[in-house]
């Protein structure tokens, strides 16, 4: 069967994604990112508390082929600004450094991530990346709603 996409390729794509992400956190003023919210949902830094909290923690159990339970992480990714894009970061080097030294075969295996999610890593992966680019248009909305423009979608392409 011929691959789609090779490991490099899908992590470069996620690379992209994170780049992008990551410009939406720069574009926030402090006070902002901590307390703005439009119609009930959570400010933003909670969505990148939740981010960061899912990319260590889901690469920490596919690396130690462990299961840890979800747990509370509200002020994982950091409480300033500058701690979030700091860990931020932090996550990417990780996310790098599991792809250097995952096989391709490993990917595929089935693992039970939080003990909730029973599928292959890719798959589980794949949900992170989802799960960002989601966040990421709620982010979006946000700064829109304070009249800040956005990072332009496309510029990491």
């Amino acid at each position: 069967m011929v691959e789609l996409v090779t490991k490099q390729e899908w992590l470069d794509n996620w690379q992209i994604n994170r780049r992008l992400t990551r410009k939406v956190i720069e574009a926030f003023p402090e006070k902002e990112l901590f307390e703005f919210s439009v119609g009930g949902m959570r400010p933003f830094s909670k969505m990148v508390d939740e981010l960061v909290y899912l990319g260590v923690i889901a690469l920490r159990q596919f690396s130690e082929n462990e299961i840890i339970t979800f747990e509370n992480h509200d002020n994982y990714a950091g409480k300033t600004k500058a701690e979030i894009l700091s860990n931020w970061d932090k996550l990417t080097e990780q996310i790098n450094t599991f792809f250097a030294n995952t096989s391709l075969e490993r990917f595929r295996e089935e693992f039970n991530v939080f003990g909730m999610f029973n599928y292959p890593i890719i798959h589980n992966l794949d949900y992170l990346l989802q799960n960002e680019i989601h966040h990421r248009g709620q982010g979006y909305v946000y700064l829109r709603a304070l009249g800040i423009e956005p990072p332009a979608f496309y510029s990491e392409f």
